[in-house]
């Protein structure tokens, strides 16, 4: 076996006896047996392939030294992240530590990054909140899982931008929207009220649900919201105070 150095075809032997005799390394040297890390760092090396050479981690070689696999933390020490154990965990390879494997049924390295999420799911308590971080974020870092993955679709034909027109993964109790947001999109779980509306010959039929429901869900507005405090003649209203005794639902007036 030999090492192409220059034209020149060294022995194994050879470069042993060079290292031992303390010959001093370079990074060029390196690539003359290891081709693969370097193809590696160029590809998804992150800073170790901007800021730092082979011999800044590798600062010596057989037979003069056996230790040459450095600490993660001689370098990564100055944040929460880097303060956790094992990062080869998820950092499989050093020389791309930018892909990041994700081992099954783990939430608290996740935190050193990602606690405001975990605070929403702690304050918008769901099933979410028992979930470990993995089973949703899986086999890779920055995987967006599709919510129809686990949940069935309101209503068919939804994909996962309709989700998240109304709920946050890390919150999906707390059901919000925008104001222009299309009906249909409510009539996934409000079905009932959408048919009505749709055969209603009142005017509310041609509003959007997030007419009068605004913003947040489950807001039931006040009729006098949009037609006043005495929409009908006084006599009326003596009789009937409540608008519900004559107009059944918002969705059918007239019943």
């Amino acid at each position: 076996m030999g090492i192409l150095a220059g034209g020149l075809l060294l022995t194994t032997a050879a470069w042993t006896q060079a290292i031992a005799a303390g010959s001093e390394l370079l990074p060029g040297d390196c690539i003359k047996c290891h081709d693969q890390a370097p193809l590696d760092i160029a590809k998804a090396g992150g800073a170790h392939k901007e800021k730092v050479s082979c011999v800044d981690c590798h600062v010596s070689h057989p037979p003069k030294s056996k230790d040459i696999i450095p600490k993660c933390s001689t370098c990564h020490a100055d944040t929460p992240h880097f303060k956790l154990q094992g990062c080869a965990g998820c950092h499989s390879n050093p020389h791309t530590p930018l892909v990041v494997t994700i081992p099954s049924g783990i939430t608290e390295p996740c935190l050193s990054c990602h606690s405001k999420q975990m605070s929403e799911l702690q304050q918008d308590v769901s099933k979410h909140t028992a979930v470990a971080c993995s089973t949703c974020h899986r086999e890779r870092h920055g995987l967006i899982p599709n919510c129809t993955d686990c949940h069935s679709p309101h209503a068919e034909g939804q994909v996962q931008k309709d989700c998240l027109t109304c709920h946050k993964a890390h919150t999906p109790k707390n059901v919000t929207y925008p104001g222009d947001i299309s009906s249909k999109n409510c009539a996934g779980c409000h079905a009932a009220a959408y048919e009505k509306l749709k055969k209603s010959a009142a005017k509310h039929a041609k509003l959007e649900c997030a007419t009068c429901h605004k913003e947040k869900h489950r807001m039931i507005p006040q009729c006098q919201g949009c037609h006043g405090a005495k929409p009908h003649a006084a006599a009326m209203h003596q009789t009937f105070p409540q608008c519900s005794q004559c107009h059944g639902t918002a969705h059918e007036l007239h019943k």
